[in-house]
């Protein structure tokens, strides 16, 4: 079992506030553009697990119903619907979202979820495509896919 919330906006890295500029007033910021694209954002993808040396990806699918940007610095609310192997659960979770110049990556660092237990993750967002990697407890690997908004 494993778990990882991942985001994802092309569209942010092309955009002008999205750079060290401060926004005009008529602009909505980065974070702004985060939440309004990241609600109702479905990431349909692969996960591989570093033990499989046959190397197979295996599906997964994460719907974000709900994105809140929390009062502490790079916070934010997501609740998502995780879809992989026999899982199938929504759960609301409070996670760091960092920037790489203009491209939003998703931190977890040891982070416990009730039920399912402690993980860790660094994903990175682009071209309406995700990346990266992830750790539950003794397991981890690689995972991918694309965004669609519905």
């Amino acid at each position: 079992m494993r778990w990882l919330i991942c985001i994802g906006l092309a569209w942010i890295a092309a955009a002008p506030c999205a750079s060290a500029q401060e926004p005009t007033p008529e602009e909505p910021t980065r974070e702004e553009r985060l939440v309004k694209y990241l609600t109702g954002a479905k990431f349909v993808g692969r996960y591989t697990t570093d033990k499989d040396d046959a190397g197979g990806a295996k599906p997964e699918t994460y719907t974000i119903s709900k994105v809140e940007k929390l009062p502490e610095p790079d916070r934010y609310r997501l609740t998502t619907r995780i879809q992989y192997g026999e899982t199938d659960s929504e759960v609301p979770i409070d996670l760091e979202i960092l920037w790489s110049g203009k491209t939003p990556v998703i931190t977890l660092d040891n982070l416990w979820i009730p039920g399912m237990g402690r993980f860790s993750s660094r994903v990175l967002i682009h071209d309406g495509r995700y990346s990266g990697t992830w750790s539950h407890d003794e397991v981890g690997g690689h995972l991918f896919g694309r965004i669609v908004k519905d």
